[in-house]
């Protein structure tokens, strides 16, 4: 049987009650996994049937303009959105019962001290872990945001920037539009994909696909900070979990596979990052477009894209940079190894000092907004759901 047969023989043995949205609520409790269930044999069963419907129905514009000006997590679902549309947005985002705001303050705070490593751990170094993941790899290059990668990392990079936000999950944040948007986008791209002649017949971003790419942003980060002897109290790390977990549930993982600890994050980081990872031809051409996007954003200039290899190679490591064929730069490598451990001891020891978390937390601020300017050239940008495969 093909995966696209098994996924279709899931959805309706286990989400066809979904076809009443308006009993959205007592139906997904039936469309579930089972404890047990395989990950890679289960997808959205939730989001997928209504991403598919608004595609064939030719909804996408009018879905797309009616979610134009939802922003904040406080605003109420905004008008113009068909029935079915309208209820599963209204049931996707509800706050889990386990998300507890308190952590979720005090990770609000550690964002605001150590934006400048997540910033960079998240992006950089997630970017290029991403593209040495062949399903995320070539699911970017062949859906409709490989086409202009610009314009796809800039709306990755809103929902990335949502979350390490002081407001990420408060009324006035965008963390939960962000996410409901995302997982749209992920529904109709499972539903494309399948259709173009350059993909392979797999159906991408299972729940296993998700869990990957979840561990190249949190995981990774909390293993490079520790590795880089940042100073990081037991209360602070936990809380930076949960607004990964809380975040992970509003994008559709389900709670199931969720890790519940560090530990257990560790461990399923283990397991299914390896095998996961590998080289290929798109996943080379992404990267040489993300760094050579990066250099342009840094100083325009012969310097700019060897320093950005040298960073990426030392923030991913041998291995993933030759997968990604990352050049090396026998200059500028010795050199961040050589600093960066050194920068990073000065900056700790500079942080307990009045108004220090403030400062770095505004210029951290400002690059991001410099980073989203570059890449949307000033324009306003939306995360918005694709009509189309890449052209």
């Amino acid at each position: 049987m093909d995966d696209l047969s098994r996924r279709k023989m899931f959805l309706v043995g286990g989400g066809a009650a979904l076809g009443a949205l308006g009993m959205l609520g007592a139906a997904s409790a039936n469309a579930l996994p089972r404890a047990g269930t395989d990950p890679k044999w289960v997808w959205d069963p939730e989001a997928d049937p209504v991403a598919a419907k608004i595609l064939d129905r030719g909804e996408v514009q009018q879905v797309n303009a009616a979610l134009w000006n939802w922003t904040r997590n406080d605003q109420p679902v905004p008008d113009g959105l068909p029935g079915y549309v309208r209820d599963f947005v209204e049931y996707a985002r509800r706050m889990p019962s386990w998300a507890d705001s308190r952590k979720l303050e005090i990770a609000a705070e550690f964002n605001k001290s150590r934006g400048l490593y997540l910033n960079l751990l998240n992006g950089l170094g997630g970017g290029m872990l991403s593209t040495a993941i062949p399903k995320e790899a070539r699911a970017v290059y062949y859906s409709k945001g490989g086409a202009d990668m610009e314009d796809r990392v800039a709306k990755t990079s809103i929902l990335g920037f949502a979350v390490g936000s002081l407001n990420a999950y408060r009324p006035d944040g965008s963390c939960v539009v962000e996410a409901v948007k995302t997982r749209l986008v992920h529904a109709a791209v499972r539903h494309l994909l399948p259709q173009s002649p350059h993909w392979n017949g797999d159906i991408p971003i299972s729940q296993n696909d998700m869990l990957v790419t979840w561990h190249t942003l949190p995981t990774y980060a909390m293993r490079k900070m520790l590795e880089w002897k940042v100073s990081i109290k037991p209360a602070d790390s936990e809380a930076y979990l949960h607004v990964w977990q809380v975040t992970a549930h509003l994008l559709g993982i389900r709670d199931e596979y969720i890790p519940a600890d560090w530990a257990a994050a560790n461990a399923q980081s283990d397991q299914v990052l390896p095998p996961n990872m590998g080289p290929t031809r798109e996943g080379v051409e992404l990267t040489d477009i993300l760094l050579g996007q990066l250099a342009e954003q840094t100083s325009p200039g012969s310097i700019s894209r060897p320093l950005c290899n040298a960073f990426a190679r030392y923030l991913v490591g041998d291995q993933v940079s030759d997968w990604d064929q990352i050049r090396r730069e026998p200059i500028w490598g010795p050199a961040i190894k050589a600093a960066w451990p050194a920068l990073v001891a000065f900056r700790e020891g500079l942080l307990p000092l009045p108004l220090v978390p403030e400062a770095a937390w505004a210029i951290d601020e400002a690059a991001r907004r410099y980073i989203l300017f570059y890449l949307t050239k000033g324009k306003e940008t939306k995360i918005e759901i694709p009509d189309m495969n890449r052209p």
